[in-house]
């Protein structure tokens, strides 16, 4: 995904780079500016985007009017993202839902990768619980975002439960058991390693920000854990784009989540910050045995008192749909932090324009151009210039977050 200027697939002349000419620069100013990158036409620029950003769209409809369009962008080579996002249909009792999302890994890419492709999965056993429940009737929506939530939650609780329960008394066994006893618990690799995998995922962690949309396409919920962000961007009548933000921000920068904090003690994963100081010493310790520095973790667990420290209660939003072939268009954004620091306290500007681009677009132009990834190259700069200096600059280490991008019509 990505490289730097001296990889064979760029060619064009050099320039240079400022520290100011990189949105959401990651990088110090003092780290050796200008920098060199390579100076792409338009096309090649466009078809390099394209190529490092792991696209992937799906029409929810024979016409197109319903689809999704998803990207996953990391410029620097030698940094994978972690960074997922999620596009399926979920099919209940003959109808068909929608469920899209983002998920902002960190530490590590294993658990991001296991709620990526599980999370699906979740919600859809919950849904078909919920529907049969219901028989013929349909389920009122808060009843929907309540066992939204219920999924979410259930789904985070499994993560520690699924290690815990490879111990006969769960926690309370482990004094009995010595590190020796813990570890050939845990690492059976060479059995096929489920042990270790459990254990693992509790090491990392991840946001997400899920979209599920009903059937007759009336209804959308949003269920936000992290710094993630969604917006709905609606045309007006006046041929304008209003935006709306439908997430807050769940991190230390937003007062209210300070707050939330404060009272209950509240984020996927992330198992330390859950579990009391005898879980991560006796079991995630003894996962990689003196292979690995535990004094960051050991600064946290001296007050570990009364975990947990991060809630894995989602924000659950409900927004009514206009399923109408005459209703005003309207796009659903779910993005990663790494999208909304390269535009800054633009962003509004920037989806207004990249949304009256949408609108002139042609049926044939918006299958072949992603919607996500013209937001990117908006976002990015809107010219070859602008998105030649992310996608070349000459660094070894990631000059930008991670970014992924869903981009669902509605």
């Amino acid at each position: 995904m990505g490289g730097s200027p001296e990889c064979s697939c760029y060619t064009g002349p050099t320039s240079f780079a400022s520290f100011g000419d990189i949105p959401g620069n990651l990088c110090s100013p003092t780290d050796d500016w200008p920098r060199p990158f390579r100076k792409l036409n338009h096309d090649a620029a466009w078809d390099h985007l394209a190529a490092a950003s792991n696209l992937h769209s799906v029409k929810f409809d024979p016409t197109g009017r319903w689809r999704a369009d998803a990207l996953n962008f990391q410029p620097c080579a030698e940094t994978p993202s972690q960074d997922r996002y999620a596009i399926q249909q979920i099919h209940i009792q003959g109808r068909v839902w929608t469920l899209s999302a983002v998920f902002d890994g960190h530490l590590g890419s294993h658990t991001v990768e296991h709620v990526a492709h599980h999370m699906p999965i979740i919600v859809r056993e919950h849904l078909e619980l919920i529907t049969r429940k219901h028989g013929d009737r349909v389920v009122p929506p808060p009843l929907i975002a309540d066992m939204f939530s219920m999924a979410i939650r259930a789904f985070d609780d499994a993560i520690a439960n699924d290690v815990l329960e490879l111990f006969p008394d769960g926690l309370s066994s482990l004094s009995r058991l010595s590190d020796l006893q813990i570890q050939e618990i845990l690492d059976d690799q060479l059995s096929g390693g489920q042990n270790y995998t459990k254990a693992r995922l509790c090491l990392y962690g991840t946001t997400a920000l899920v979209a599920l949309v009903d059937p007759d396409h009336q209804n959308l919920w949003l269920a936000n854990l992290g710094d993630c962000q969604g917006l709905m961007v609606s045309e007006t009548d006046q041929k304008s784009w209003n935006v709306e933000v439908l997430t807050q921000f769940h991190n230390g920068e937003n007062p209210l989540e300070v707050q939330r904090v404060m009272n209950e003690h509240p984020g996927l994963g992330d198992t330390p910050f859950k579990q009391p100081p005898e879980f991560t010493r006796r079991i995630l310790y003894n996962l990689y045995p003196g292979q690995h520095d535990t004094s960051p973790w050991e600064e946290f667990l001296m007050r570990n008192h009364t975990p947990p420290y991060i809630s894995s209660t989602p924000e659950v939003t409900h927004y009514p749909l206009d399923p109408s072939p005459r209703a005003p268009r309207k796009y659903l954004i779910l993005c990663s932090d790494g999208f909304t620091d390269i535009c800054g306290t633009n962003q509004r500007a920037i989806v207004d324009q990249w949304a009256r681009a949408a609108a002139r677009s042609n049926s044939r132009e918006l299958d072949e151009k992603s919607l996500a990834l013209r937001l990117l190259w908006q976002a990015l700069g809107n010219d070859p210039t602008s998105v030649s200096r992310v996608l070349t600059l000459n660094m070894d280490s990631p000059w930008l977050d991670d970014v992924s991008i869903v981009v669902q019509c509605l």
